[in-house]
């Protein structure tokens, strides 16, 4: 669907998931890795950590989202 959608309507889209290889098999263009299955967001337990790994994630998906690609791309930092 993130595919379609940039496809379609030009709107990049950036598709966070825990399990990258599934999302380069379904053809996201713009990927980064979450934290971990249970909770790919976040941290939770510690509020710091939470919202500090998820203000690390937002930079990223903001930074991948603003980057010209020609191929499926990977932002892992």
């Amino acid at each position: 669907m993130v595919r379609e959608i940039e496809k379609t309507a030009g709107i990049p889209v950036v598709h966070i998931a825990t399990i990258v290889p599934i999302m380069l098999t379904v053809g996201s263009n713009r990927i980064i890795p979450g934290i971990a299955i249970p909770h790919p967001l976040g941290k939770p337990g510690n509020d710091e950590e939470d919202h500090a790994a998820r203000r690390k994630l937002c930079e990223r998906a903001l930074k991948a989202i603003t980057t010209k690609i020609d191929k499926q791309t990977v932002f892992k930092e």
